[in-house]
């Protein structure tokens, strides 16, 4: 197999760890700073970086028109889908609890894009959604982990999930043709307004410095806001919606483990199997996704 082909092959299972790894992110920093003040200071740096990339690469700059679009997508992506995140962990939802709602993104998604964008969504494709939401569940099943967050901390996750699926959504619809570097720029820069005017509204902004959380937000500026997401803008533009919304399934198993092995959240055999049934319907619901668009397929090999 080519480099090429190996890439793309493994894009979809590198894009899954990295998104994982931010519930993991959040709760290393939490601890140490207020989840609007975080996220600030967060966008700060993205947007530093981001402007470096941008200059030295010669990348076009969106017109007002795409500058909007780049907006709509900043607010729902990022201010609401991180937003909710950072403040159901900072509300008492476990790492790998915090993202069970998002991971029900493909359902909503798929009946969005079936109704709405003109997608065929086939039998195989219900059926590994299907499957997906089941795993999800299974993995993670606790109720006695679900009570521990507040209900502040889960109409969070209920927002996240809603600026997740419209925002992926309104980026496969209006940003294709945007330059992801200077895209993401006008995104993080409008949602890190937005989490500064929350953070001196309804918090102290008081920073705790520690190596942990320069580590958190180090590797959530590089490794999430830069890399995952320039990784998912290309998902998203050679995946239909409903194919790569249903790599979403998989975030909530790869945090649950990643959560016990560092925090020690609880993991047991119901939740391994809740991963497998997830892996299984994503096979599903992508292969059925490739084989339906066979000339996309072509295109990427």
């Amino acid at each position: 197999m080519s480099f090429s082909r190996f890439a793309i092959a493994a894009a979809p299972a590198l894009f899954v760890v990295l998104w994982s790894t931010g519930f993991v992110g959040a709760r290393y920093g939490m601890p140490y700073i207020e989840p609007m003040t975080f996220l600030g200071v967060r966008m700060l740096g993205v947007v530093a970086i981001m402007l470096i990339i941008a200059v030295v690469s010669g990348a076009r700059w969106p017109n007002a028109r795409e500058a909007g679009h780049s907006l709509v997508t900043g607010v729902l992506v990022h201010f609401l889908y991180l937003g909710g995140v950072f403040v159901a962990i900072s509300q008492g939802v476990p790492a790998g609890i915090s993202a069970l709602l998002p991971g029900l993104q493909p359902i909503l998604t798929s009946t969005i894009a079936s109704r709405f964008m003109g997608e065929t969504v086939s039998r195989q494709q219900w059926a590994g959604l299907a499957l997906g939401l089941v795993g999800v569940l299974l993995v993670l099943h606790d109720r006695s982990i679900v009570l521990a967050g507040t209900p502040l901390g889960w109409t969070a996750s209920v927002v996240s999930l809603i600026g997740i699926t419209l925002g992926t959504l309104y980026q496969k619809r209006f940003g294709g043709r945007i330059d992801w570097r200077t895209g993401n720029i006008v995104q993080y820069a409008g949602a890190g307004l937005l989490f500064w005017l929350c953070a001196f509204a309804f918090e102290t902004r008081v920073i705790h410095w520690t190596g942990e959380l320069v580590f958190a937000i180090a590797w959530l500026v590089l490794v999430l806001s830069i890399a995952a997401v320039a990784l998912m803008y290309w998902l998203i533009r050679r995946s239909p919606a409903t194919g790569f919304a249903s790599l979403f399934y998989l975030v909530p198993a790869v945090t649950a483990l990643m959560a016990y092995l560092l925090f020690g959240e609880r993991l047991d055999h119901v939740s391994v199997i809740g991963m497998l049934v997830c892996a299984v319907g994503v096979v599903l619901a992508n292969r059925a996704a490739v084989r339906r668009d066979p000339a996309a397929a072509t295109a990427e090999a």
